[in-house]
């Protein structure tokens, strides 16, 4: 692990102490020791600690004694308290006075491994939600999603509907049009913003790994499952899960998904034990879920198990109006992050950005003002130094003519891909540059048509 974390025991008993130091600095862990709770408050606030693990039954001051100080003394320590005298009613206290977990002696190794790997990724998730609050201020908050048009004034509306709620949102929208600043919004805006944001990529994570990765498992569950481990889900009760691209799931982790959207509770691969889990749910994905459902790629029962509280962003070419608006936040959000004044636009670059498709969408404008701001140091961004996709006659249309009457744009859409695909001799990045869009784009949208490509998948 590249950050090492921090770990304070405190064991009056020596023998004990040093075992418990080897076998942490052996897996990767920075430890301090002390036979003390008084010489541990002193250590608590001389340095910070990720960590304290304490025996109870120590002289002077007690485990419990120490516990109530240490949280006072540093409240983003995790304690896990250690016993030889295990009860029911001493782990239940220890928890109630803010204790993450208990290790009964004696334990083995493995055991104090999981107890304190649990502990450390709730120290880690602390943090990253700490940095998400952050990203508030600087990226989620109400005023960086911009629009005054019609359609995004209707979805301010159920934004402002659905922060107060658990209801599960679904976030539709082609890539670039902000799902996931709208989703960070709703969370950290609502009455769960200092509980955990755990996001998942659905298409990022191999088949063999997804249940695992969302639900969790047991130590021995299958081979190389050395320890058990939580699942996203459980890492985000009393918080937020968003499943980001969920139309990329596939069935059978569509089928376990149902199951806990249904009865609000997971099971790790290994165990026979359900754990509750309270959670609310916001998915997003930039494909057409109905299609999908149509097409047999996509559970009904699952799709309207999400589809609760529709979002529905509108893609940049529909909706210029609020171009100008953008420029102007984007303009500013750019030069303070560049450390310079904010650059004027010159007429004739607002017309050709409006006669741009914007392919790319919000997030295309940000890349194409922020390029354009760092290789541009004059006072006014005139065409010239813009991209020379827009420098054409019409950057939008040049080249094209209306289809006959009848041909839909899907259809216009299959057939110019197909003939940039015959064009670059199938391979994917030349047809997209053909196009003047992304490669990330042009695989969407080839997969979104059906369309058959031969291009290995080490080709570029």
């Amino acid at each position: 692990m590249s950050y090492k974390p921090k770990i304070l025991i405190v064991e009056d008993d020596t023998t004990q102490r040093e075992i418990l130091v080897d076998i942490l600095q052996t897996n990767g862990y920075e430890v301090t020791s002390c036979a003390s709770g008084k010489q541990a408050l002193v250590l608590l606030k001389e340095q910070h600690v990720d960590i304290l693990l304490t025996d109870l039954r120590m002289p002077e001051m007690d485990g419990l004694q120490l516990l109530l100080a240490a949280k006072r003394a540093s409240p983003e320590t995790e304690v896990i308290v250690m016993t030889a005298y295990a009860t029911v009613s001493t782990a239940v206290k220890a928890m109630k006075d803010g204790a993450c977990d208990y290790l009964a002696k004696p334990f083995d190794k493995d055991e104090l491994l999981v107890v304190v790997e649990r502990a450390w990724e709730a120290v880690s998730l602390r943090r990253e939600n700490a940095r998400l609050r952050q990203l508030v201020t600087e990226s989620v908050s109400p005023e960086n999603i911009v629009g005054s048009c019609p359609a995004m004034q209707r979805v301010f509306e159920v934004i402002r509907r659905a922060i107060p709620l658990k209801t599960t949102v679904l976030i539709q929208g082609e890539s670039g049009t902000g799902k996931d600043l709208v989703a960070r919004h709703i969370h950290f805006s609502g009455p769960r913003k200092d509980k955990p944001f755990i996001v998942v990529n659905c298409a990022a994570i191999p088949e063999s790994l997804i249940e695992s990765e969302l639900f969790g498992h047991e130590k021995g569950a299958f081979t190389g499952a050395d320890s058990a481990r939580m699942g996203k889900f459980e890492a985000a009760h009393t918080g937020t899960i968003f499943l980001d691209e969920i139309g990329d799931m596939r069935a059978e982790s569509q089928a376990k998904l149902l199951r806990v959207l249904q009865d609000g509770s997971v099971e790790r691969i290994g165990s026979t034990q359900s754990r509750t889990v309270d959670v609310r749910v916001i998915a997003a994905t930039n494909r057409d879920l109905n299609k999908l459902v149509e097409n047999g790629a996509f559970r009904q029962d699952l799709y309207y198990r999400l589809d609760v509280l529709p979002i529905f962003l509108p893609p940049l070419r529909e909706r210029l109006e609020d171009l100008p608006l953008l420029i102007f936040h984007l303009k500013k959000k750019i030069a303070q992050k560049l450390g310079r004044p904010v650059p004027d636009l010159a007429p004739e670059v607002l017309d050709a950005m409006k006669r741009y498709n914007w392919p790319g969408n919000v997030r295309e404008l940000e890349n194409v003002l922020e390029q354009t701001m760092i290789l541009c140091d004059k006072d006014t961004i005139t065409l010239a130094d813009m991209p020379d996709r827009f420098r054409q006659p019409n950057p939008q249309t040049s080249g094209f003519v209306l289809p006959p009457q009848g041909l839909v744009m899907e259809d216009l859409e299959r057939d110019l891909i197909q003939q940039a695909l015959e064009r670059a001799q199938g391979k994917i990045a030349v047809a997209a540059k053909l196009l003047g869009i992304s490669y990330k784009t042009l695989q969407y949208r080839i997969k979104k048509h059906g369309i058959p490509t031969h291009e290995g998948p080490e080709q570029v």
